[in-house]
């Protein structure tokens, strides 16, 4: 169908389903608005990388590097609005916090409908009506999304209880780090372009992976919050390098098929990483546990040598 009507489609299912989700009582009801809402995010992360992709292909430099940076400020902006409706409407935060996402949303929508350019819808078969075939390197890239993935999920999801297990300070307190995490992945997205754009997709995937590598190391080493927060730091610095180069990539050489291909394997480790890293810091302590992530982003500099090169198709859907 193309890529803008996916996207434009999702947006509504996505806003949807957070405003039921805001005023559910029901379990029931609570379940339906977690379906609605992870159909409408995960048709949205395809469709709207793929849109990124031919705005891209359409340009004499990089973008994706700056268009997940603006997804990362999304996330900021998210957290503050519960913050703000914490502290203004105490007795319905997370409903003030809904409506006000809603009618966000709702601006996104019209703007969406405005702005998104048109795409092309991707080919399944050749001329002669044969089924072609999804590149198997399109897998390998998605190898290689299980690592960022599981590496990025770890870092929102554990930092702040790592640090606060580890250095002993108050639980309040354990929002340092994801602050510091998403902070760097912000100001790494927002510059990535200049680097994709003087070292190209494979330089910059292979640094991010061996940055957030020892970053990793030395959350599971080190103690004393400064240096875990540098750890920390580190981690966001090189995890918010590789996810806008790998899925470019993919869709840049493969077109949506790829994409969806890499973006699945993605949002499989962000659907297990949580249970596992927590099954395996019950057995073995959650800061050995981060050697877990550290031996899987090691492996990204070795890995992206199965990226395309930098050509860039006609037509991305």
């Amino acid at each position: 169908f193309g890529a803008r009507r996916v996207v434009l489609a999702c947006l509504p299912l996505l806003m949807i389903g957070l405003l039921i989700a805001g005023f559910a009582h029901p379990y029931a009801v609570l379940f339906v608005a977690a379906l609605m809402l992870g159909m409408g995010n995960g048709g949205i992360d395809v469709s709207m990388n793929a849109i990124g992709v031919q705005v891209e292909a359409a340009r004499p430099k990089p973008i994706m590097s700056f268009f997940h940076g603006m997804w990362s400020l999304g996330n900021f902006a998210g957290a503050a609005l519960v913050l703000i409706a914490s502290v203004a409407w105490r007795s319905a935060p997370v409903q003030a916090a809904v409506i006000a996402a809603t009618i966000i949303g709702v601006a996104s929508c019209v703007l969406g409908f405005r702005f998104t350019p048109e795409t092309a819808v991707v080919p399944h078969a050749d001329a002669e009506g044969v089924k072609t075939p999804i590149p198997r390197w399109a897998y390998l890239l998605g190898v290689m999304a299980i690592a960022f993935g599981l590496g990025e999920g770890t870092a929102m999801d554990w930092s702040g209880q790592h640090v606060t297990e580890v250095a002993q300070i108050p639980a309040a307190q354990g929002s340092l780090a994801v602050t510091v995490v998403a902070a760097f992945m912000v100001a790494i997205r927002l510059l990535g372009d200049n680097l994709v754009a003087r070292f190209g997709r494979r330089a910059v995937v292979r640094f991010g992976g061996a940055c957030a590598s020892l970053g990793y190391l030395v959350t599971a080493i080190a103690t004393p919050l400064p240096v875990l927060l540098v750890g920390w730091a580190m981690v966001g610095f090189g995890i918010g390098m590789i996810a806008p180069q790998v899925y470019a990539g993919a869709g840049h050489a493969a077109g949506g098929r790829g994409l969806a291909v890499v973006v699945t394997f993605g949002y499989a480790t962000f659907l297990c990483g949580p249970a596992v890293i927590g099954f395996l810091a019950n057995h073995f302590g959650l800061q050995q546990t981060m050697f877990v992530p550290a031996i899987l982003l090691a492996a990204l500099p070795f890995l992206a040598s199965v990226m395309p090169r930098e050509e860039r198709p006609a037509a991305i859907g």
